[in-house]
């Protein structure tokens, strides 16, 4: 299935043809990425010295500018080359996209840190703790924010912080008592009292390396201190984090081009012609594309609604929606694909059992399925009972 009918700009695809020149360098160590748990260094530096990091980064402040849909696009072609390296990289992409676009700073740290990223600064949220769960339910994190004299002293220990070999700043969630809210604190990499702790041994996105991020007293300045929260932010409005669902459309992609190459070339003596002639496999093909166009045409109109500031104003739950149907149709399409293989897609040295692994780190990523479930229930309900 092609992407053509979504392409709309000339940007899109002059982006989209640089990053495929890279599609042989980004494949070729997937496999032992993924047997040694070890992070893809190598394509992330690629990205950067292209300039892909400073993309969302909007154009006043030296960035492309580009929206939510762009983004969307890009993510889903880079996790159809390697899942880790979509995955990871589109934290940051819609990190940096949601904060200038809602400019969740004091204006003069949007500057400064837009220089940190031209100059290729890598950021990422850490809010994940293991006692509190996903943060989107609201929970209060158990790491803490005190203030010493004209600094805050930040301990506690963060999980599932992806990307933790390479990023240059975390931006940490943090309980502060004096505020009686949760604050977000920019902490540099070099920081006294940062350490990683390499605690990820999972079967999916293994080479994601999402770490235990440890602040053992952290000191750091005043201008530190860059949001406030009163609420969960999993409440508000937020299409960057799309970048989540395209990177499980770009997996199934992936998996879907692999069962469609191997069904026209395997042609075993007990029949005449390839599989692909017999209607069990055809059934099997059909069903895959029909999962695919569902999921991408839902996937983009929703980037494009939210790009319309016009529409975007009447967007309830069609974000976290997204991502319940494509991760979902993800496993879908990547299930039927390792059918139609059979036995073989079960060898470790076939792509498509490590794309079954990591579809499945979908359904952990937010919003998670039973509250979008939830919230559609009872947005019908309140819709109901106003009319």
């Amino acid at each position: 299935m092609s992407k053509e009918l979504f392409i709309r700009t000339s940007l899109q695809r002059e982006w989209l043809e640089k990053l495929l020149k890279h599609e042989k360098d980004f494949k070729e160590d997937s496999q032992e990425n993924d047997k040694q748990s070890s992070f893809p260094k190598k394509n992330v530096n690629t990205l950067v010295e292209m300039g892909y990091t400073k993309l969302t980064l909007p154009v006043e402040y030296g960035g492309e500018g580009i929206r939510v849909t762009d983004m969307v696009l890009l993510q889903e072609t880079i996790a159809s080359l390697d899942s880790v390296t979509g995955l990871a990289i589109g934290w940051h992409q819609g990190v940096v996209g949601e904060l200038y676009e809602k400019e969740l700073w004091e204006k003069e740290k949007l500057k400064s840190f837009a220089q940190e990223v031209l100059n290729g600064a890598l950021v990422n949220r850490a809010v994940s703790e293991a006692q509190t769960g996903s943060p989107t339910r609201g929970g209060r994190p158990g790491t803490n924010a005190v203030k010493k004299g004209s600094k805050w002293v930040i301990s506690g220990q963060k999980n599932f912080t992806t990307m933790s070999p390479v990023l240059t700043h975390f931006l940490v969630s943090a309980w502060v008592e004096e505020k009686q809210g949760i604050g977000f604190f920019l902490i540099p990499r070099d920081s006294k009292g940062l350490s990683i702790k390499e605690t990820w041994d999972v079967i999916a996105m293994r080479g994601s390396e999402s770490h235990d991020l440890v602040l053992d007293h952290v000191e750091v300045a005043e201008e530190s201190f860059v949001e406030l929260n009163h609420g969960p932010r999993g409440d508000k409005i937020n299409g960057w984090i799309l970048h989540i669902p395209a990177c499980y459309l770009g997996i199934a992609q992936s998996a879907r081009d692999y069962a469609l190459k191997f069904a026209v070339e395997h042609s075993p003596n007990s029949i005449s012609g390839s599989i692909s002639q017999l209607p069990n496999v055809q059934s099997l093909l059909g069903r895959i594309d029909l999962e695919l166009m569902k999921a991408r045409h839902f996937l983009y109109s929703v980037a494009e609604a939210y790009d319309d500031a016009e529409r975007r104003s009447h967007i309830t739950n069609e974000l976290a929606a997204a991502k319940h149907i494509v991760t979902n149709s993800a496993i879908t399409i990547v299930d039927l694909s390792m059918r139609l293989v059979g036995a073989k897609s079960l060898q470790m040295s076939n792509p498509l059992q490590r794309y079954y692994r990591d579809v499945r780190a979908g359904l952990h990523n937010p919003p998670m399925d039973d509250m979008t479930i939830s919230k559609l229930a009872q947005t019908a309900i309140k819709e109901a009972e106003n009319k």
